[in-house]
């Protein structure tokens, strides 16, 4: 699997078209959607994605899936609860932005979910009214792209940062017919990795799979970490999906500078298919 997280209006106005991009991804592309533009501000609030704001570029998503033709994962504004990314709904310091309330980025996934789907614009329309948000903008039928050939990860973090009550996991969870699958982001960071929260989270949505689509090791050789993860894998039997970040040589948490876990790791994960 190749992860990449893309800027927005990247794969229909700049860069690589999005068939192109996902052939780069090979064997299974997994793309980050975030909501800054190339010059890194923001290009779009999750209100003005709900309000169809955005729909051209996702449309554009939803043809260049459907040219794909292969299995991909789509992984929408993920660790939203986290207050360093835009879509936050929260400051660092707790405040509440405008345009970003959990209410706009529920509606807004549920944007993405139905366009990156597809089906005739009547379906959708209908779905997208019921949300209470506008019809599709340009309207019209959208190539379908079934839950077997792409799939719709919600990625919060287990604990929000700020950790109040608004801005839980949660608080941002768009409803079971707008999701795919689970996801939760989880790091060895200075010896501590929050595996009470992937369980919580694991358990709060019995009826999805469950996934990791980034985990890895902060700076550090901790064998004990694969080990764990390895038997989170194997007693979640709907977990699906653990995507190690990253594998780039040379970075914080290249496997490569980490030989007790590099043994672990083929050893414990490599024979589960990873």
């Amino acid at each position: 699997m190749r992860h990449i997280i893309v800027a927005w209006g990247q794969g229909q106005v700049w860069g690589s078209k999005f068939p192109d991009l996902f052939q780069m991804m090979l064997p299974i592309p997994m793309l980050g959607l975030g909501t800054a533009g190339k010059d890194g501000t923001e290009a779009i609030t999750p209100q003005q994605i709900a309000q169809g704001k955005g729909d051209s570029y996702l449309m554009a998503l939803n043809a260049g899936i459907n040219a794909f033709g292969k299995e991909l994962y789509i992984r929408p504004f993920g660790e939203m609860n986290g207050y360093w990314n835009k879509y936050c709904a929260y400051t660092k310091s707790g405040r509440i932005k405008a345009g970003h309330q959990t209410s706009w980025f529920r509606k807004a996934f549920a944007r993405v979910y139905l366009i990156v789907h597809g089906g005739s614009a009547a379906q959708i329309d209908a779905k997208l009214r019921s949300l209470g948000m506008p019809a599709l903008s340009p309207d019209g039928d959208l190539p379908p792209n079934p839950p077997s050939l792409v799939h719709v990860v919600w990625n919060p973090q287990g604990f929000g940062d700020p950790d109040i009550p608004g801005n839980s996991a949660q608080a941002y969870w768009p409803g079971g017919a707008y999701v795919d699958l689970v996801g939760d982001d989880l790091y060895d960071i200075r010896g501590k990795a929050e595996w009470d929260a992937a369980e919580k989270l694991y358990k709060a949505h019995p009826g999805k799979p469950f996934s990791f689509p980034e985990w890895g090791l902060w700076g550090l050789d901790d064998p004990v970490f694969i080990k764990t993860m390895s038997d989170f894998l194997k007693t979640h039997a709907r977990t699906v999906m653990a995507a190690y970040y990253e594998s780039a040589e040379g970075s914080i948490f290249d496997l490569g500078s980490k030989p007790r876990s590099k043994v672990a790791y083929r050893a414990l994960i490599t024979p589960l298919g990873g």
